[in-house]
């Protein structure tokens, strides 16, 4: 059996992939930073400046 180690951010337009080790956790989905887990609050931006899916 293997075992999932990173997978995609859960934002829907974000392209970034996580490692689940560093992802944060919320309501049972991975994001790749604060501002997608929080549903781009005031349009932040994601971590990764080229990923742009604020």
């Amino acid at each position: 059996m293997a075992t999932v180690t990173s997978m995609k951010c859960a934002c829907e337009k974000c392209l970034c992939v996580v490692s689940l080790e560093d992802a944060i956790a919320k309501d049972g989905k991975y994001y790749c930073c604060e501002a997608c887990a929080n549903g781009h609050p005031n349009d932040q931006d994601c971590q990764q400046k080229e990923c742009g899916c604020s």
